[in-house]
């Protein structure tokens, strides 16, 4: 084992006692960032060419700090975004949602697929769109200017086809322009409920954004019904709407998108653990 490894496993060792879900992998990911190399080549270091901030992020990690944070990066499906404080780190779960969205745009019968995600954080989904259907232009809209400046230096880095344009507005009122000729809403808006506060982890509770957390209202879906009248305002007939919301909110969701509204084919959809992780809706023929 060579010094780099060795100081990987004491690194574990260290956070799996300070309550890290993954410690490993959290020790590994940080020892790669620093030394500039992938998790699978953390082997090839020379000795003489450890680096001790490895220990200062491990400290830091200890302290409850994401990991994220710390390596300024997140992975999301093909994509190494740039994050840190002040955006949403997108998580794993989210990845379905995209998927399902990119697979639902493959199967369009239509040229360029006109897109928008309302709260796009890191740009993480509005990214992987456009890299992965590739003939869709998306609009990524983000209220929050601190979240803006995230999601900007990413899609200046990513988008190098210049598929994506960024709006900084608000979900209720954005792209009025667009109104009933969007193929594609999606959206991973706010949905924790206030009165879920405490159950809430304290890395999460500490180093998220609030906006990006709490939904609004008693149940925590203001946001998700605020996404539901935006897409019905921008989408055309027969267009897709896809919310990601809670694995305890999936019943509660379905009725945000109530058919009297004019929604068709309203479902439930899982994510890889088998939960309940967002809806779909399709907009009928007025």
């Amino acid at each position: 084992m060579n010094l780099l490894l060795d100081e990987i496993a004491r690194a574990t060792a260290r956070l799996a006692e300070a309550g890290a879900a993954s410690p490993r992998a959290d020790a590994e990911e940080l020892a790669a960032a620093v030394h500039g190399v992938r998790r699978a080549e953390l082997h090839t270091v020379p000795d003489g060419a450890f680096d001790a901030r490895f220990w200062e992020g491990v400290a830091r990690r200890e302290a409850g700090e994401p990991l994220q944070h710390i390596t300024g990066r997140a992975f999301f499906r093909y994509l190494e975004l740039k994050v840190g404080p002040g955006v949403f780190v997108p998580r794993p779960e989210t990845e379905v949602v995209a998927g399902w969205a990119i697979d639902t745009l493959r199967d369009m019968d239509v040229t360029d697929p006109l897109v928008v995600d309302l709260g796009t954080g890191s740009g993480a989904i509005a990214l992987s769109i456009a890299q992965e259907a590739p003939r869709a232009r998306v609009h990524a809209v983000e209220r929050d200017p601190k979240a803006y400046v995230h999601a900007t230096r990413n899609i200046e880095e990513l988008d190098d086809r210049g598929r994506v344009r960024l709006h900084l507005a608000d979900f209720s009122t954005a792209l009025s322009d667009l109104d009933g000729t969007v193929d594609l809403v999606i959206s991973n808006p706010p949905y924790i409920p206030m009165s879920e506060w405490e159950y809430v982890p304290q890395d999460v509770r500490d180093h998220d954004p609030p906006d990006a957390l709490w939904g609004g209202g008693d149940d925590g879906l203001d946001a998700v019904r605020i996404v539901e009248s935006t897409a019905h305002r921008l989408l055309r007939p027969g267009g897709y709407v896809a919310v990601e919301h809670s694995d305890l909110q999936g019943n509660a969701v379905y009725w945000v998108f109530p058919e009297e509204h004019g929604w068709r084919d309203v479902r439930n959809r899982r994510d890889l653990t088998n939960r309940d992780r967002f809806v779909t809706a399709r907009l009928g023929a007025e």
